[in-house]
């Protein structure tokens, strides 16, 4: 792939700061870059500068009113509804101008496949899949995902895949498209009933005008790499062989690891490279080679983010990198001197075992009972056999 593959980044993204302790710090971001830098993986590969988003973009998804309320916010200082102003979505300075370039990043990533410039492009910033039409939710101001698939829709796509691999429900895409035969949103996450947002149950199947397009994976807590793994490759191909997407659009987060502080799946950094793979096989079969990526969650800020979306970088751009290579030492000192207590790994795997065995239809295992409901859910109104494990 090469150069056919495209990388938007700028430090001009690091503006989306949420500010103080919040969870969502953009030295994630850094660190990722700085990572993949010091392990060649960017080398002689340009990185895209994204513009800001235009108002008229960004209303593709978000009403104008809740665009001049997040324009507002931080001249006012108050909680002025749309949820701005709370623990999850403070006000921050030129917050309406960061978010907008955060869109512009996922929209520049979309109009480079669109134009054939290339067939896969990571929009690393991007990611921000909770945001709602007139209100921001879970870290989220505004839906660069939402925006992006709406764009692409409109010029010249009529089929596209969103697979949503955070641990938590991608739902602000899912909305946005709920009632759209044209978009198939799949997202595996951890069960809703015990984390946020509380939606992605297998029962969300999309509109009327749009029955099964919306397929949800709701996995118990502590489903580590093996049972992931499973439960991806008894719904995702299968579906998008099925629905025949022109587009792979994915938004990749990490907080699925074990160490990450706001949630309880056990998955390690090679089970997201396995499933980073995946997604570029995927993309592969299924949809001429075309592959947007974003980022997402992720909160361990150290040990795991810079190291998985590393991994996701260097997946898109086939230079994939070896589970055992070390750190560089220069990359370990930069951080250090951030934070000189931390702990940091030494290569760039947590030696785990990524193998799984496929599903079974009779098991009763947590896992395997989760996959049974979204494929008895969503697989017959594909014309699939949700018992058969060949479909």
């Amino acid at each position: 792939m090469g150069a056919r593959a495209a990388i938007v980044w700028d430090s001009s993204l690091l503006g989306y700061d949420l500010g103080g302790e919040h969870p969502l710090h953009p030295i994630r971001l850094e660190l990722t870059v700085r990572l993949a830098a010091a392990l060649g993986v960017l080398d002689e590969v340009e990185l895209l500068m994204p513009p800001e988003a235009t108002d008229e973009e960004i209303e593709r998804i978000h009403d104008a009113g809740y665009i001049a309320a997040v324009k507002e916010a931080p001249m006012s200082g108050w909680d002025i509804g749309h949820g701005l102003g709370t623990p999850d979505n403070p006000i921050f300075d030129r917050m309406h101008e960061a978010s907008a370039r955060v869109v512009g990043s996922s929209l520049l990533a979309a109009r480079r496949i669109a134009s054939g410039a290339t067939d896969r492009a990571v929009s690393i910033a991007g990611g921000l899949h909770h945001a709602m039409r007139a209100r921001a939710s879970g870290f989220c101001v505004y839906n660069d995902m939402a925006v992006a698939i709406d764009w692409l829709l409109d010029n010249g796509f009529e089929r596209i895949a969103y697979v949503d691999v955070d641990v938590h429900h991608g739902d602000g895409v899912q909305a946005a498209f709920y009632d759209d035969p044209r978009v198939l949103t799949i997202s595996l996450h951890q069960n809703p009933a015990t984390l946020f947002p509380g939606t992605g149950f297998p029962d969300e199947l999309g509109g009327p005008e749009a029955q099964g397009t919306a397929v949800n994976v709701a996995l118990p807590p502590h489903t580590a790499d093996g049972g992931w793994l499973r439960a991806f490759h008894a719904v995702v191909p299968a579906l998008l062989a099925a629905f025949r997407p022109q587009i792979l659009v994915t938004q990749c987060g990490v907080d699925t690891h074990e160490e990450d502080p706001l949630a309880e799946l056990s998955l390690s950094v090679d089970g997201h490279r396995a499933i980073y793979q995946a997604l570029r096989d995927l993309a592969e079969r299924h949809a001429g080679g075309r592959w947007l990526a974003a980022g997402g969650g992720g909160y361990q800020l150290l040990r795991v983010v810079p190291r998985s979306w590393t991994h996701l970088l260097a997946t898109v751009l086939d230079r994939d990198v070896k589970p055992d290579t070390r750190l560089p030492t220069e990359w370990t000192n930069t951080v250090l001197k951030l934070a000189p207590s931390a702990e940091l790994p030494m290569t760039m795997s947590d030696g785990k075992d990524t193998g799984f065995r496929e599903w079974e239809p009779t098991s009763t295992e947590r896992v395997d009972t989760a996959i049974r409901e979204t494929r008895h859910a969503v697989f017959p109104l594909h014309g699939l056999d949700p018992d058969d494990p060949r479909d």
